[in-house]
């Protein structure tokens, strides 16, 4: 439960510290990034507490999560990189804690 409440307040932290200006708008593109969790509907079950979803399910491989950090670089694609790569690391956290491992 706090991992899912995470995956809804640091991206609030985050915009409201980095983009005052247009927080709201920040938040709504990062939160909008919670989409990648889309890939979870092609495990069988589709929510396993005890999962680590890094390196699991397919939007996030490590591939994936490298091209994530990429669009961090590009103002166009930054706010979608950074929602991204946040959400990456709250679920490589979830990881650790839940298994103790940062990686499936």
């Amino acid at each position: 439960m706090i991992h899912i409440a995470l995956h809804f307040f640091t991206p609030l932290i985050v915009a409201g510290a980095f983009f005052r200006k247009r927080w709201k708008y920040a938040y709504v593109v990062m939160m909008a990034t919670m989409l990648v969790d889309i890939d979870h509907l092609l495990a069988t079950p589709v929510y396993d507490p005890g999962r680590c979803s890094i390196g699991f399910h397919p939007l996030h491989q490590p591939w994936f999560i490298a091209l994530y950090v990429v669009l961090c670089f590009f103002p166009k694609s930054r706010l979608v990189g950074i929602g991204l790569v946040l959400h990456m690391c709250l679920d490589a956290i979830d990881c650790q804690v839940t298994n103790g491992l940062w990686i499936t």
